[in-house]
């Protein structure tokens, strides 16, 4: 049975999100990322568009009103090998099985102009000349 993918999380990178070892997003897509009771985190493996395995780790505050997410795991690597700057965007979709397993997937793309965006993999692709 085919699963559409939904998009758990999008966001353009700023500065810090590029040079950091971790990276925060948005508080209204937390909902897309479980965690199990009494944890402040979820420890996670998503594929990258070469379907290489990511292993990643969504947090939150312990303590405070504002929850205030961030991923973190691997996350400073995937943006040394991917060569992502501030401005890129980054996409994690996922898939819901019936059963309601998650797996997900995480993109990232970059605008070459007027909003039109290309995967991150493809800009290189072009431009180092290869086919």
């Amino acid at each position: 049975m085919e699963y559409e993918d939904q998009v758990a999380m999008e966001k353009l990178l700023s500065r810090s999100d590029a040079t950091n070892k971790r990276f925060d997003f948005p508080t209204k897509s937390l909902k897309n990322f479980p965690m199990p009771a009494g944890q402040n985190y979820l420890n996670l493996v998503a594929l990258d568009m070469l379907g290489q395995p990511r292993e990643l780790k969504i947090s939150v505050r312990k303590e405070g009103i504002h929850k205030k997410p961030w991923m973190s795991g691997r996350w400073r690597r995937y943006v040394l090998e991917k060569g992502l700057k501030k401005g890129d965007r980054v996409k994690l979709t996922m898939q819901v099985r019936e059963n309601g397993v998650r797996s997900y997937r995480i993109k990232a793309e970059r605008n070459l102009t007027m909003g039109i965006w290309i995967p991150i993999e493809e800009y290189w692709q072009a431009r180092n000349g290869k086919d």
